[in-house]
């Protein structure tokens, strides 16, 4: 078996004598997108800021490719892309320059506006290329930080809350984006919404005060899931039906615009997320329904469960 892109072994780390990450243990395969779910100081942008390579760890070792990423501090640079909660963006560039000055900042000199251009059509900038980056909706300057990540072709890219703040059509385009690149790459996505994680991510890790808590697969049911979507235009089980990822569909009773969805075998939330709104449904909400994931995740933040192994 190939080595992963991403290894954790025991890693910890003391910020102002207080312990936030504790021997933790974590592996990320190319072609994989990890979820990192947990309450807000829980400890993920630590364990984020260390795998990114900004925040050496005080205990335990990070690998990248299989290097020690304390003894290769390059590979921060040249393997791994970084999109912090507020994305690190300068508002008096263009999209295009901005994004040429990131390829070069990677070591991409004589090839960053093919490098900028890749990314480019990647996050569906095309349009706003040309724009100030200080003009452009929240939406796209998402979109412009995840470009930055990309843009040297890293092998692991690591996300902090990419969708905050989004509307729900934004945080939708940012989900179907982030499940693309998670095919050619390993990736790493910190959230405490666990929509964003069930649309997203093959595996989830729960921390919780620093511990790894839970891990497992997010492999759809065999019979199919079962959501609850709210839309704002009325519709009818027919306008369901002729959805193909759609098993079947009942109204919640004294809630109007709120259904219950079974997805057919294999399908995806994110895949019925993209159909409603191209069916222009208005999608308002889209969620679990008595999810096994959410049982978990609210009994880990109320401290009521150990470490889970999957």
């Amino acid at each position: 078996m190939d080595a992963p892109v991403l290894a954790l072994d025991k890693v910890g780390r003391v910020l102002a004598g207080r312990r936030v990450v504790n021997e933790l243990c974590l592996k990320v395969a190319r072609g994989e997108v990890l979820g990192l779910l947990g309450v807000n100081g829980a400890g993920k942008s630590t364990t984020l800021r260390m795998i990114a390579g900004v925040l050496a760890p005080s205990t335990g070792t990070i690998r990248v490719d299989g290097k020690d990423l304390s003894e290769h501090p390059e590979l921060a640079r040249r393997g791994i892309g970084y999109l912090p909660e507020t994305p690190p963006l300068h508002a008096e560039l263009a999209v295009g320059e901005f994004l040429e000055f990131c390829a070069r900042l990677h070591g991409l000199a004589g090839r960053s506006r093919a490098a900028a251009a890749r990314a480019i059509e990647r996050c569906g900038l095309g349009e706003v290329r040309r724009r100030l980056i200080g003009a452009l909706s929240k939406g796209f300057r998402q979109r412009v930080g995840l470009a930055q990540a990309i843009v040297h072709e890293p092998g692991l890219i690591v996300l902090d809350e990419p969708a905050s703040g989004l509307d729900p059509v934004q945080a939708l385009h940012l989900r179907e984006l982030v499940r693309g690149l998670g095919a050619d790459h390993a990736i790493v996505l910190s959230t405490h919404v666990l929509p964003d994680v069930l649309a997203c991510c093959d595996r989830v890790a729960i921390l919780h005060e620093g511990r790894l808590r839970h891990e497992g697969s997010l492999a759809p049911a065999a019979d199919g899931a079962v959501l609850r979507v709210r839309v704002a235009k009325p519709v009818g089980q027919d306008d369901w039906r002729d959805l193909p990822m759609v098993a079947a569909a009942l109204p919640v009773a004294h809630d109007a615009g709120l259904w219950q969805i079974r997805l057919q075998a294999g399908a995806t939330a994110s895949a019925l997320a993209a159909a409603v709104v191209a069916r222009g449904f208005g999608l308002e909400e889209l969620r679990a329904e008595n999810s096994a994931l959410e049982d978990v995740f609210m009994a880990i933040a109320a401290g009521e469960t150990e470490a889970v192994a999957a």
